[in-house]
C-alpha cells in the first residue's frame, strides 16, 4: 500500500496547481448547466409527484413510524425531500463522474504523464469511445445499485458501508481505464486491474468516504430548509467535481506508477531458451 500513499500525496499537491483548477472548470460548468436547469424546472414537480406517491400508498405513516422508532421523528416533516436527494444523488454523482471521465481525464493523463512519466511509453490501448462506452455503463449500474440501497437508509452505518463499496467499484473501474488509456496495452491494463484490483478498490472506497460528504451536506441543509434544496445541489455538485478531480490525479499517479514497474519487472525477468 506504499505505493498508494506516495500517489496520495502527488495527487493532494498537484490537484491545487493553477493548470488543475483550471481544469476543473469544464466538468463543473457543465454539472452546474444541467443541474441548475433540471432543478430550475423540474425540482417542485418532482417534489409534489414524490409527495403525491407518499399520500397514495401510504408511505407518510410508515416513514414516520420508522423514523420515531430510530428516534428520528423530527424529520418526518422532511421525509419527502430527503427522498428527493436520496433518488437525485446517484444521478449527480453519475453525471459528475461521466463528466470528469470524458472532459478531464485525458488531460490529466497527459499532466501527469509528461511531468512524472516522461519517459513512459503511450502504447494507446484504450480510446476515446471506450472511455465513453466504460462511463456510461459503469455510471448507469452504479446509479441501479444505488437506488436498490436505498433501503438500507434505515440502517445508516450499513448504506455508508455499502455506498462506499458501490464508490470504489465504479471509480476504479471507470478512472483506471482512464488512467491507463493512453499508456498502457489492452493486455498490460488487464494485468494491472487484475494485479492491483485491492489496492484500486481502497482508492476508490477512501474516495467513496470523502464523496459522502456533499450528500450529507445537501441532506443537513435540506433538513433545515427546503429554501437551501437548490442552492446545496449545485454546492454538492460543485464538491462532487473536486472530489473526482482529485481521485483522478490519485488513479493516475498510482496506474501510471503500477505500470512503470510492471515494464521494469517484464524486462529484468530472465528470457526462457
Amino acid at each position: 500500500m506504499n505505493g498508494v500513499a506516495i500517489a496520495w500525496g502527488r495527487a493532494l499537491r498537484a490537484q491545487f496547481s493553477g493548470r488543475m483548477l483550471l481544469l476543473s472548470l469544464v466538468p463543473l460548468l457543465l454539472s452546474l448547466l444541467v443541474w441548475g436547469a433540471l432543478l430550475w424546472f423540474g425540482l417542485q414537480p418532482f417534489l409534489d409527484w414524490l409527495h403525491a406517491v407518499f399520500a397514495d400508498y401510504g408511505w407518510f405513516q410508515a416513514s414516520g413510524s420508522m423514523l420515531s422508532t430510530l428516534g428520528l421523528g423530527v424529520l418526518q416533516v422532511m421525509v419527502v425531500p430527503l427522498m428527493a436527494i436520496i433518488l437525485l444523488l446517484p444521478l449527480m454523482i453519475a453525471t459528475s463522474l461521466l463528466f470528469m471521465g470524458i472532459f478531464a481525464m485525458p488531460a490529466i493523463e497527459a499532466y501527469v504523464g509528461r511531468r512524472q512519466f516522461p519517459r513512459l511509453e503511450r502504447k494507446e490501448g484504450g480510446s476515446f469511445a471506450g472511455s465513453v462506452w466504460m462511463n456510461l455503463t459503469s455510471v448507469i449500474v452504479f446509479a441501479g445499485l444505488w437506488l436498490m440501497t436505498v433501503p438500507l437508509y434505515a440502517v445508516p452505518p450499513v448504506a455508508v458501508l455499502v455506498q462506499a463499496a458501490l464508490w470504489g467499484w465504479v471509480t476504479s473501474r471507470v478512472m483506471s481505464y482512464d488512467a491507463l488509456a493512453a499508456h498502457a496495452s489492452p493486455a498490460e491494463r488487464q494485468a494491472l486491474m487484475k494485479a492491483r484490483r485491492w489496492q484500486l478498490l481502497a482508492i476508490g472506497m477512501v474516495s467513496g468516504v470523502l464523496g459522502a460528504m456533499p450528500g450529507i451536506a445537501w441532506m443537513g441543509g435540506a433538513v433545515l430548509s427546503v429554501v437551501l434544496f437548490p442552492f446545496l445541489a449545485i454546492l454538492s455538485a460543485w464538491l462532487y467535481v473536486m472530489i473526482f478531480l482529485f481521485t483522478g490525479l490519485w488513479f493516475q499517479y498510482y496506474c501510471l506508477q503500477a505500470l512503470q514497474d510492471l515494464r521494469a519487472a517484464n524486462a529484468s525477468a530472465p528470457v526462457a531458451s
